[in-house]
C-alpha cells in the first residue's frame, strides 16, 4: 500500500495546491513503513491536479492532506485515491495516526484560490 502527503520540510503542508513536494511511503501488510520516495510535482498551475495521474501511476491509494478544494478531491477520488483531509505534523506521525485508525476526513474544502478550479 501507498500513501501520498503533501509536504513542506518534512511536515504536512497544510495546502495540497502549494507543496513543495509529495512524500509517497509505502507500507507493508502490517501498515509499517517500508520505503519513502520524495515526487516533486511539475510546474504550472497552483492546483497540482496535474500531479494526480502520476499519483495514481505509482499505486497511490491513500492521500492524507491538511487542507484542498474539492476539485482536486473530485480528482484524486476518480482516480481510486482515498482522501483524507485534516492532517498536519510530522509526515510520519500522520501516516502512523491514520495506520491505527486515528484520522477521519475533516471533509474541510478550501475555497480561497479560483485560479486554476482544481486545488
Amino acid at each position: 500500500m501507498i500513501i501520498a502527503l503533501p509536504s513542506r520540510d518534512g511536515q504536512v503542508d497544510g495546502h495540497f495546491g502549494h507543496c513543495e513536494a509529495f512524500t509517497l511511503f509505502t507500507l507493508d501488510e502490517n501498515k509499517n513503513i517500508i520505503a519513502e520516495e520524495t515526487l516533486t510535482p511539475p510546474p504550472g498551475c497552483g492546483c497540482k491536479s496535474s500531479i494526480v495521474p502520476t499519483l495514481a501511476e505509482k499505486g497511490v491509494t491513500v492521500l492524507l492532506a491538511g487542507n484542498m478544494g474539492q476539485g482536486a478531491v473530485n480528482l484524486l477520488q476518480a482516480s481510486n485515491i482515498n482522501v483524507i483531509r485534516g492532517c498536519s505534523g510530522d509526515l510520519k506521525a500522520a501516516v502512523a495516526q491514520w495506520a491505527e485508525g486515528n484520522l477521519t476526513d475533516s471533509a474541510t474544502v478550501c475555497d480561497d484560490h479560483e485560479s486554476c478550479g482544481n486545488h
